[in-house]
């Protein structure tokens, strides 16, 4: 892979890393909230006593939503900790299937991207997406 020299300034990155950590602080406490709350809340409680297999739906329901909100949290947390990789070996930027550079338009709206648009593209038609974040 050729890497070319990162078109982002110092300053650039010093907001993309602290706009990444900001987002993990945040999903990390979001995880936290969704696991105390799931672990104290008895979901039939929730819909007024297991009554009926349509309040056990109900209850299986709510805790299928839990367990997807926290599968999709820890996928970013995931992707987040590849970008904290990155910046820490000066590769934040730059794609990393072909190392071509990243539009800083890609990074302002999706912060962890890993790939240019032309490889992420690819990838998607090529393979299918990830279970955890449907990328």
């Amino acid at each position: 892979m050729n890497t070319p020299e990162n078109p982002l300034t110092k300053e650039q990155i010093t907001h993309f890393a602290q706009r990444i950590d900001a987002r993990k602080s945040l999903l990390l406490d979001e995880i936290r909230q969704v696991l105390a709350r799931s672990s104290n809340e008895h979901y039939a409680d929730l819909i007024g006593g297991a009554g009926d297999s349509g309040d056990a739906a109900a209850a299986s329901l709510l805790r299928d939503i839990t367990e997807a909100e926290i599968i999709r949290d820890v996928g970013e947390v995931r992707d987040i900790a590849q970008a904290e990789q990155r910046l820490a070996a000066g590769q934040y930027g730059l794609c990393t299937d072909c190392g071509a550079a990243i539009r800083y338009k890609r990074l302002d709206a999706y912060p962890t991207a890993k790939r240019c648009f032309t490889c992420q593209v690819r990838r998607e038609k090529l393979q299918a997406p990830s279970p955890y974040t449907g990328r």
